[in-house]
């Protein structure tokens, strides 16, 4: 593994009375993507979410450190402003914000530099242009009125243009049809070639890792890790689902 980006040690994390997650390790280095599989109620998206903080999780053991600092308290825009990044299995609606202001103001409280307006609106539009968003839906309000395929479109055009050091991308695939699935495999491979950045895909859909360099593939059950390996055990869960893993 080369150098480390995101270290998770000893990670529980309960909602309300019930804890999902018990005792999750994992290490991601740097421009490495991992994938994490297991059946529904696993705690795939609990994961997703404690490592981005997301205030309807307590984390009760353990901790997450990114870039060396431990960030287990900080508040999730804090988390945002060091490089990371989740794109959501439902994307909110918000109106009276455009979809180009919310990616405009984004990334100055990202870098906190002003913005070339010109320079963002030129990679604005090839960037739609690649994920084969109309121009029209820069003006549009924030995933008011959008399809599911263009909501997910739309989480990876944030994605590229932010272009943070580490994604979550939880279940971005779910739900879409064979060509949006495409889009936005297209979308992850520009990420994967153009950053020094991670990912963390969150799916159960092979189809959209076909096209995707995958180095490191975690298999999570009742909120365990419980195997960690390369691209083969995606073809395992494929064949065979995941009924070994949870005899384990």
């Amino acid at each position: 593994m080369s150098d480390s980006l995101l270290k998770i040690e000893n990670l529980s994390a309960s909602i309300e009375d019930g804890e999902i997650l018990k005792n999750v390790n994992l290490e991601i280095g740097k421009s490495e993507t991992h994938v994490l599989l297991g059946p529904n109620g696993a705690g795939k998206s609990t994961l997703g979410n404690s490592i981005m903080g997301n205030p309807v999780y307590t984390i009760t053991e353990g901790k997450i450190i990114f870039e060396g600092e431990d960030i287990t308290g900080l508040s999730a825009d804090k988390r945002a402003k060091k490089g990371m990044f989740m794109s959501f299995q439902n994307p909110l609606e918000v109106p009276g914000l455009s979809l180009e202001s919310f990616i405009r103001n984004a990334i100055r409280q990202q870098s906190g530099k002003p913005i070339k307006l010109m320079q963002f609106k030129k990679q604005l539009e090839e960037t739609m242009e690649l994920l084969e968003i109309d121009s029209s839906y820069a003006n549009r309000a924030l995933n008011v009125g959008f399809s599911g395929g263009e909501k997910k479109k739309a989480e990876i055009l944030q994605m590229l243009m932010l272009s943070p050091k580490f994604c979550i991308l939880d279940e971005t695939d779910s739900g879409l049809d064979v060509d949006a699935v495409r889009i936005v495999g297209k979308g992850i491979q520009e990420y994967q070639k153009n950053t020094e950045g991670s990912l963390l895909i969150i799916t159960h859909n092979a189809k959209i890792l076909e096209s995707l360099r995958v180095d490191y593939t975690h298999i999570i059950v009742k909120g365990k890790i419980v195997a960690t390996g390369g691209p083969e055990l995606i073809e395992e869960v494929n064949k065979n689902g995941f009924e070994r893993f949870e005899e384990e």
